[in-house]
């Protein structure tokens, strides 16, 4: 019954199933032991403070007896500090080198830095990178433009796959085999939204093949819209995504989908033209007025450059036509 009752849970949104992230029938390689002591981890959030093993249990929907000897061994391994005066526990010095080695190796970051500035101070918005985590996007980096209005999110915050921008550019983006797991395990969560849910990710996958950016409107967060844009690393390193996002009033829909989607696929090109090696100009472009206006450039870049005139790019989409 208590098993049952954990599988319930997890389903609802309230603990995590290890048998379906992961884990596959028969699969011997896979450590169940392993697997729960990274749960313990897992079960810590940004604004906890510390937990007690009650807590971790009731996240993790592990049993209490488990739950204790994985963090008294965790505890043991410099993962963990046991606070003795509050019977709780909370993330030590150890969790965080593991978050820090891997914040270090993703090269992309300190590349794609100065471009994503300055898209953002263009767009009067924020840019981020992110990759996935189980049906999340976790950000990588996020900067912001000088604008007091904007998305108030951090490196490690998480928004939701299935919804967002970003998490759809992801989607959009990977292999049949590996994106149908996942959109069944979003289903599965989805309940009676599914079909409205569905139908935003064959959106998103559309306008990717069409433009090479995808659009959402309120799907995430009702006076939030954002452009997402898949980046497909050549070491096949995994999937991300990039998007840019501000308050409704700031991005209407006819913006992102001729002025900020057609650069923001501009800069994830010169991103890849950078990580290859080469150079470009997007870091230094300053435009006055709207890049991108019904499909025709219309700003001036403070160059001097003609009004009218295609800034170079590594590579180009097919260009919104209005439709």
């Amino acid at each position: 019954m208590a098993r049952s009752r954990s599988k319930a849970v997890a389903a609802q949104g309230n603990g995590p199933d290890l048998s379906g992230w992961a884990r596959r029938p028969g699969d011997r390689q896979f450590v169940e032991a392993l697997a729960r002591g990274l749960e313990v981890l897992r079960a810590f959030k940004p604004n906890d403070g510390v937990l007690g093993n009650l807590e971790i249990s009731e996240r993790t929907n592990l049993p209490r007896p488990t739950v204790t000897r994985l963090t008294y061994t965790l505890t043991k391994l410099g993962y963990l500090t046991y606070l003795e005066r509050l019977g709780r526990y909370k993330l030590a010095p150890g969790a965080l080198s593991i978050g820090y080695a891997a914040m270090a190796n993703f090269r992309i970051r300190e590349v794609a830095r100065p471009l994503m500035q300055a898209m953002a101070d263009e767009a009067k918005a924020s840019v981020a990178l992110g990759g996935p985590d189980r049906l999340s996007m976790v950000y990588i980096s996020h900067l912001r433009s000088s604008s007091r209005v904007g998305v108030r999110l951090e490196v490690g915050s998480r928004i939701p796959m299935a919804t967002s921008a970003m998490g759809r550019a992801y989607l959009a983006a990977l292999p049949d085999a590996e994106r149908a797991p996942i959109c069944e395990l979003i289903e599965a969560r989805s309940g009676e939204d599914w079909p409205r849910v569905r139908d935003g990710i064959e959106r998103g996958r559309e306008q990717i093949a069409r433009w090479g950016f995808t659009i959402s409107v309120g799907e995430w967060q009702d006076d939030i819209n954002g452009v997402g844009v898949p980046f497909v690393p050549q070491d096949g390193s995994g999937v991300l995504a990039f998007n840019c996002g501000a308050p409704a009033f700031m991005l209407a829909p006819a913006r992102l989908q001729h002025e900020i989607g057609p650069h923001m696929v501009d800069m994830v090109r010169s991103v890849e033209t950078r990580l290859a090696g080469g150079d470009d100009d997007f870091g230094v472009r300053r435009y006055k007025n709207p890049v991108f206006a019904g499909g025709d450039l219309g700003g001036e870049r403070e160059d001097g450059e003609r009004k009218g005139q295609r800034p170079k790019t590594a590579g180009r989409r097919e260009r919104p036509n209005g439709s």
